[in-house]
């Protein structure tokens, strides 16, 4: 039996966790003086509401060895092997922290950088938790999970890049993007980082690039699922997207929030899709 950890980054719901048996390990989120886990002890609506106060950015930080150790013995008390799949490692120290942990499991402990984040990586904890569950080995589950790593994104829309730029997650050149009147950045995660995507005249214009972005997307892979992520007040534009995109050949995975960590890169009035082939 393989049993699945991953990080809080994955914005997988409780439910989601529950039913697949993953163990999600919460990152941290330092704003205000205090250190707090994230998906559990603090909000993106905390860290807005506390930002349009005065407090100063929040920056954000990995779990320990020491916490991914803690889970990794307590799944090998029920499973042989686990397989450890987390964002990126050129967004994070995460996957580099886990792999420490790993060293002193006598190799039943596999860690896996996922290269993506928030439901990219989601969706590959899922896939690996239902690959395990149908008896499938490690070496076929990582094989799968790579094969979809090449060709999975995320693709959305901020407000403002000043929260990537701030916390280092984007160039300054890419930034001034933001700055032009009335025009959405189009950002990507693929390849394990954040990159310039394009950019749109309105919002209108920006949620009419993710949606044709997608169906090109189904056309070129096939089979394909999406995620629809946003951060809180994103939800109706989620919908709008959904019931476009209905009857396109793309696996509707439903609509999940950016946790706190996500969000306080993203900021406020982040929406977009991820997307992974079926096979």
């Amino acid at each position: 039996m393989i049993s699945i950890v991953t990080d809080s980054t994955s914005d997988l719901t409780l439910e989601e966790q529950q039913q697949h048996a993953i163990v999600s390990v919460p990152l941290y989120v330092l704003f205000g003086g205090q250190m707090y886990k994230d998906g559990l002890e603090i909000t993106p609506a905390d860290i807005f509401k506390g930002l349009r106060e005065g407090k100063k950015t929040p920056s954000t930080s990995q779990p320990s060895p020491a916490e991914f150790a803690q889970a990794y013995s307590r799944a090998l008390e029920t499973a042989d092997e686990v397989l450890s799949v987390h964002i990126s490692g050129q967004l994070s120290g995460t996957v580099g922290s886990a792999r420490l942990a790993a060293q002193d499991f006598g190799g039943k402990v596999t860690v896996l950088d996922s290269h993506t984040t928030a439901m990219g990586l989601g969706m590959q904890a899922i896939r690996a938790a239902q690959m395990g569950r149908e008896g499938r080995s490690m070496a076929e589950i990582v094989t799968a999970l790579e094969r979809v790593q090449a060709n999975a994104v995320i693709r959305f829309t901020v407000d403002t890049l000043d929260f990537l730029r701030m916390n280092g997650r984007i160039g300054g050149a890419a930034a001034l993007l933001g700055g032009l009147l009335n025009i959405k950045p189009i950002l990507a995660v693929r390849g394990g980082k954040v990159d310039a995507a394009g950019r749109a005249r309105g919002a209108k214009k920006a949620q009419a690039d993710i949606v044709q972005f997608a169906r090109d997307y189904a056309q070129q892979h096939g089979p394909v699922r999406a995620s629809f992520i946003c951060t809180d007040g994103g939800e109706a534009t989620l919908e709008e997207m959904r019931a476009t995109l209905a009857g396109s050949g793309i696996e509707d995975f439903g609509n999940h929030k950016f946790g706190a960590v996500i969000a306080t890169h993203a900021g406020p009035g982040t929406y977009g899709l991820a997307l992974e082939p079926l096979n």
